[in-house]
Parts: structure tokens; C-alpha cells; sequence
């Protein structure tokens, strides 16, 4: 009860709760039905879909797009560059950087580089994201792992650097050599071009 209380309306945002100890500023979207939790700066020029729910201690921006019904779990940080697409889940205190070679006493803000994921895409936790690359649509990847390259829709990567070590169905979980996905019924096939795609039905 005492958690609800303190979460907030935003005037500037119709069905969207902010908690009180966190700030959206001036210049922001936020969607219907978005949920941003304790500790959360949103900053300016940032545009967040609906029914999106930013966890404990979350950053954004500037000039980051997130779209609907995605989940970015605690201590997370999108900078300026990163792009996600519908439904994709950040897990807890996952990176994402912005210049490959930074230095402290030198600014590189010129050289940030997009970073963009995908529909459906999951980010397991303490896992980083290399700036520069795509995530592919449903692709999962797994806790810890650091992503160097883009990645294929409905890929599994785990490792360092990040590996294809199999295929995720849409509903996320790994498929067997049958390309059947256990909890739908769904079926993949492997492109010639190493890639997977679903079999329509």
C-alpha cells in the first residue's frame, strides 16, 4: 500500500505512474499504460511506448526510442544511440555502451553509434551490448554474454564475445534439432544463408 501511494500521475501523460522519486524531464513521450518505478531519470527528447515498465534506478536519453510493452529491469542505463523495438526485455543491470574506445579526458559524443534491438528481443542479465550492432528480432541473449557483431532473429548467444550456440522460438525457448518450438507447436527452418525463419502454417 505504502509503494502504491507513492507512485504518481504525470499531468503531462495520460495513464502513465511515476514514482515519486523519479524524474521525467521536459521534452519526453511517455505512452499509456507505462509504469516507471523508484530512482528513474528520463531525459528530454526521449519517446517510451505503452505499457512499458522501467525498473529501480533506470536512465534513458537523451534521444532514445523505446517502444511498447517493453521491460528494462533495474540498473539499466539507454543512452543516446540505442533503439528498442516492441516487446524487448533488458534484465537486470545489462549494458549498452556508445563509443568503442572511450576516454575520460577526451569527448567522443560525435562518434556515438546506433545500437538498435530488435522486436521480441531478450537481454539476459549483466550481459553487454557493444555499441554499433543489431540485435535480431526474438533473438536471446544469454546472462553475461558481450555481443561484438549483430545478431540473427531467433538467435541464442551466450559467451565472450557472444556465440550462436542455438535457436530461440518466438515464445523464447530453445529449439532441438527438429526446429519445433515445445510450447507452440511452431516450426523453424535454417535458411541457406545461415539464418532461421518460421515455416508458415
Amino acid at each position: 500500500m505504502a509503494v502504491a501511494s507513492q507512485m504518481r500521475e504525470d499531468q503531462r501523460f495520460p495513464d502513465v505512474l511515476v514514482h515519486e522519486s523519479s524524474y521525467v524531464d521536459e521534452g519526453a513521450s511517455l505512452g499509456r499504460g507505462t509504469r516507471i518505478w523508484h530512482f528513474c531519470h528520463v531525459l528530454s527528447d526521449v519517446t517510451i511506448g505503452r505499457d512499458c515498465i522501467i525498473g529501480q534506478n533506470v536512465m534513458i536519453g537523451p534521444r532514445v526510442r523505446v517502444g511498447d510493452q517493453c521491460k528494462i529491469q533495474n540498473n539499466v542505463a539507454l543512452y543516446d544511440g540505442v533503439e528498442l523495438q516492441d516487446g524487448v526485455f533488458c534484465g537486470p543491470s545489462c549494458v549498452f555502451t556508445n563509443v568503442n574506445n572511450p576516454r575520460a579526458f577526451i569527448s567522443r559524443k560525435s562518434q556515438f553509434r546506433r545500437t538498435l534491438v530488435k522486436t521480441g528481443a531478450t537481454i539476459g542479465a549483466n550481459a553487454t551490448i557493444v555499441c554499433g550492432h543489431t540485435l535480431g528480432a526474438y533473438s536471446f541473449i544469454a546472462a553475461g554474454a558481450v555481443i561484438t557483431a549483430d545478431v540473427p532473429d531467433f538467435a541464442l548467444m551466450a559467451g565472450v564475445p557472444a556465440r550462436r550456440i542455438g535457436w530461440m522460438s518466438r515464445a523464447g525457448v530453445k529449439l532441438d534439432k527438429q526446429l519445433v518450438c515445445p510450447e507452440t507447436g511452431v516450426r523453424y527452418r535454417e535458411t541457406s544463408e545461415g539464418r532461421l525463419e518460421e515455416i508458415a502454417s
